[in-house]
């Protein structure tokens, strides 16, 4: 029988404190690089997300009220820290609609000079589907990047509605046009 033998093995496998230490600075300065840029990245898309729905109400109102020759009306407004829409008949009130709320994380940016009844934004189109009364725009940015803006513009009687974002010189103090 052979007697047992203790391996002494000096060297063992592995990475050094001080290796650990450099891998570990090198990826804390690379996502302090990035993060930032990513966070500010899904703000700028959250607000055209939000742009988009906002576009896509209105024409989707102007659509209804040419359908069914009726008036319709686009409303928006901020309700417990949320932005909601809603499409409905101009003639019943928009607290009886269906609200549907964006997401948290934008704010309507004080640009908006839609036609304001309380805390409501809107904007009405005729039976023919032509804006009625007012044109304007509405407006939102980031809450935690407030110079990410992006807005949507009814610019014409007929109901042309075009997008925009910030500008770095504001127009009439405006910086969404």
């Amino acid at each position: 029988m052979k007697p047992i033998q203790s391996v002494n093995n000096s060297s063992s496998g592995g990475f050094t404190v001080t290796e650990m230490l450099i891998v570990v600075v090198i990826v804390g300065a690379l996502a302090a690089i990035t993060v930032p840029n990513w966070l500010k990245f899904l703000a700028k898309y959250r607000v055209e997300t939000a742009q988009s729905a906002l576009r896509e109400g209105i024409q989707q109102a102007q659509r209804k009220s040419q359908q069914e020759s009726i008036s319709w009306q686009f409303s928006v407004r901020e309700n417990v820290g949320k932005v909601e829409m809603t499409v409905h008949p101009a003639t019943s009130p928009a607290s009886l609609s269906t609200w549907e709320s964006m997401n948290s994380s934008v704010k309507l940016d004080g640009e908006t000079n839609l036609a304001k009844s309380g805390n409501v934004y809107y904007v009405q189109f005729n039976e023919k589907g032509n804006v009625h009364y007012r044109l304007g725009r509405v407006t939102v940015s980031s809450k935690q990047f407030p110079d990410i803006k992006r807005c949507v513009i009814v610019s014409t009687l007929i109901g042309a509605t075009r997008t925009a974002q910030e500008q770095a010189v504001p127009e009439d103090g405006k910086l969404c046009y």
